[in-house]
């Protein structure tokens, strides 16, 4: 798969500024692996087979701001975060992220009109395997980064997963799983075709 094409989806896509949230990192370089935190033993993707850190990456036609890299914190690690969308009526909640072992975890989605709809986002294990919930392999580092080496031969992943957004209403605001296993390196929202 060529995760640098663009398609017709792009459109309709709007990527959701999660910088504000970031409280962990687990992208590391070869050099400093110590910085990488993904789970408890100090594990991290490895930097030098990702895509540069403030990109704009598009994966299966989804556009996804890539997370700075090597420069602070990288990602999201689940713990109730609120983030705030620019309010629309959307299809698709997609997310690029991995999991310490494969997490199955509540996202409530807050409407206009006050309600909250609870979806489940599922995402696989970031240690090398075939996706558990049909997520697409987003990225994968051919090499696990170490408190103190690089480890050959252990694979890490990053996924593209997403979630549906049923209700035909204005979506509001997104509340992330309370769980901690569970890694949002990117959100991007696809808006519904005939209110793009």
């Amino acid at each position: 798969m060529d995760i640098s094409v663009t398609s017709v989806i792009t459109r309709f896509c709007d990527p959701v500024d999660i910088s504000d949230h970031r409280n962990n990192t687990a992208i590391s370089a070869a050099t400093k692996t110590e910085l990488g935190h993904f789970n408890v033993w100090g594990n991290s993707l490895a930097a030098e087979y990702l895509p540069a850190g403030g990109s704009l990456v598009h994966v299966a036609g989804i556009p996804f701001q890539f997370p700075p890299v090597c420069d602070g914190p990288d990602n999201i690690r689940c713990a109730g975060q609120s983030l705030r969308v620019s309010t629309g009526r959307y299809d698709w909640m997609h997310v690029l992220a991995a999991a310490e072992r494969r997490c199955e975890d509540i996202v409530e989605l807050s409407f206009v009109d006050g309600s909250v709809d609870a979806e489940t986002l599922r995402v696989s294990d970031f240690w090398a395997a075939p996706a558990w919930f049909g997520e697409l392999k987003a990225f994968e580092s051919p090499v696990m980064h170490y408190p103190h080496h690089v480890q050959r031969f252990v694979p890490a992943v990053m996924w593209a997963q997403r979630v549906p957004v049923t209700r035909r209403a204005d979506l509001t605001g997104i509340r992330l799983p309370r769980n901690i296993a569970m890694h949002v390196f990117a959100v991007t929202l696809q808006r519904t075709e005939a209110t793009a």
